[in-house]
């Protein structure tokens, strides 16, 4: 048998991006996306893909460059995960919630040097650039117009749809020379001092996408809501993977409850994901009234409350749960439903759902373990560990971070994920606990350093510490813990210390709730006992009806 060995036959690189072609040859006439009163098909998306793809070549963008988008679910975003690659660049989709600041760092840490910009947010980005330091070269602009957008915006440079229009329709779409070349640059947080890159490659996304239609069984030409931001890991891999399945793609530019549930009745969805934020928004519409044809969710993000997959389900929605991190690129874990738990009521149903599950079929293992010695934890549903993970669509690294890269996927083959679990005796893991204090607010991850660094330079405060606090809507806001300078207290007031972030900070990183203390509590070393102020935060309840 040693004569056998991998042969240019059975060696193509893996790419998610062949997925567009084989999809116009078979789905070509048929509604790839549907936005407003515009609709393409497969045949069109693949041919603006192309143009579009020829455009940025003839922008002089190289391979293995970054360009970058800033967009809303609009049809350009979602051609621009096909476009960008196509021209051999790596694609940075960037959160559109972040402040200009953020959006600055980024920018500027890619070296991105090119960014396709939703007239929304414009105003953001060209204050990002004015940031830059004199040295620093600012990458191109274009800029991504719409029916709403102002007749001055629409002189500015060049723009998404003439790039389409004057691109190549014979366009020959770059391949990549290597499965493990770089596909997408990622960044997990807004955080400003170190921001994390996370860099996947052709293959992983290749298997990320597969993987996650076959684990949520996604027949072929579903109707897909693009209720999950794309900018989310790539809205977990199904930018991709809808062009496999030759799905309908419903673009919002934005949505509330009424605008999803009239999106559904309309178009006749059958899939949808999303944060457990937009589960609790379905599930609490007034006078709302049952589905007339199912539709599934998938949530992630943070376990989703009993009381609210309760009431959805009650609906029609079918929700699955499961648990990935922008360094999977998707979901890696997830509450696989066994036959036997629907003879159980409700609430135990519930409870089971919202632990975070099991492995993919996709995926080759997950542990939680101590971090000190890798051993693993007991499998009693009590012993707290690590989530540690394997598999092919693992990240190739954090970009220009070789430090983090090397303390988080370790000589042992594991990647250490920073989040600390349970696992339970039947071996599904439940997550407690966020060992780095990540908060997550809305599906968005969010770090308390950085929200206490803002509360810091705040002039009368002497101490600060951020944890999370359930929110009945956003799931998790931050909630800050002060102590004020000597000859500060009572002249401060919560509104103003908020208001005072508000400028500071992009809106969901804003904390809702600002508790004065005397002292905060302390080890004997001088360090502040944020599981102390957790479980003060705990007892507080949950806050009710805040909005970002």
């Amino acid at each position: 048998m040693d004569q056998f060995r991998p042969r240019p036959a059975n060696s193509t690189p893996l790419t998610p991006l062949t997925f567009l072609d084989r999809c116009a040859t078979v789905y070509g006439d048929c509604p790839s996306i549907i936005y407003g009163h515009t609709t393409y098909t497969w045949k069109q998306t693949r041919q603006r893909c192309l143009q579009l793809a020829s455009s940025i070549s003839n922008l002089g963008i190289k391979k293995q460059q970054v360009v970058s988008v800033i967009a809303p679910n609009i049809p350009a975003m979602y051609e621009l995960y096909f476009a960008i690659p196509f021209a051999g660049a790596i694609i940075n989709s960037i959160n559109t919630r972040l402040d200009a600041r953020t959006v600055s760092v980024i920018l500027t840490h890619s070296e991105s040097k090119l960014i396709f910009i939703d007239y929304q947010s414009l105003p953001i980005v060209l204050d990002a650039l004015s940031m830059f330091s004199p040295n620093t070269q600012k990458p191109m602009l274009v800029l991504i117009t719409d029916d709403g957008c102002p007749t001055t915006s629409v002189g500015f440079g060049t723009t998404y749809e003439s790039m389409v229009e004057k691109g190549d329709p014979g366009f020959n779409w770059i391949r990549p020379e290597s499965e493990w070349d770089p596909i997408t640059l990622n960044y997990t947080s807004g955080t400003t001092s170190s921001p994390k890159g996370v860099v996947h490659c052709h293959r992983g996304m290749f298997l990320i996408a597969v993987d996650s239609l076959i684990e949520w069984s996604v027949p072929k030409q579903p109707v897909y809501l693009w209720t999950l931001p794309m900018f989310h890991a790539n809205g977990w891999s199904y930018t991709w993977g809808t062009a496999a399945v030759g799905a309908v793609n419903i673009c919002l530019r934005k949505f509330d409850a009424d605008v999803i549930y009239d999106s559904i009745n309309k178009h006749g969805v059958t899939h949808m994901c999303g944060a457990p934020v937009v589960l609790n928004m379905l599930s609490n519409t007034p006078e709302v009234k049952r589905l007339k044809n199912p539709v599934k969710i998938m949530t992630a993000g943070a376990p989703p409350p009993a009381a609210v997959l309760a009431r959805a389900e009650s609906i029609g929605f079918i929700i699955s749960h499961g648990y990935g991190l922008t360094e999977t690129g998707g979901l890696v874990v997830t509450c696989a439903w066994k036959g036997e738990w629907d003879r159980l009521q409700g609430t135990e149903r519930a409870r089971l759902k919202a632990r975070q599950g099991v492995r993919t079929v996709g995926f080759m293992d997950v542990d939680v373990v101590d971090p000190e010695s890798g051993v693993s934890v007991t499998r009693d549903g009590l012993s707290i560990g690590e989530v540690v993970l394997r598999g092919g669509c693992v990240m190739l690294g954090y970009f220009k971070d070789p430090e983090g890269t090397a303390k988080s996927m370790r000589e042992n083959g594991w990647f250490y994920t920073g989040d600390v679990a349970v696992m339970h005796p039947d071996e599904y893991i439940e997550i407690k606990d966020r060992s780095k204090d990540v908060i997550i607010s809305g599906g968005e991850n969010l770090s308390s350093v950085e929200v206490e660094s803002i509360l810091y330079t705040h002039p009368a405060v002497n101490e600060a510490a951020v944890v999370a606090r359930a929110d009945e809507f956003w799931g998790e806001t931050p909630c800050a813990f002060v102590s004020l300078k000597a000859g500060m207290v009572g002249k401060v007031t919560e509104k103003e210390v908020v208001e005072y972030c508000r400028g500071k900070l992009p809106g969901y990183m804003v904390p809702k709730t600002v508790v004065f203390k005397e002292e905060l509590p302390k080890t004997s070393t001088g360090k502040i006992q944020k599981f102390v102020l957790r479980e003060m935060a705990k007892k507080m309840g949950p806050l009710r009806k805040s909005r970002m």
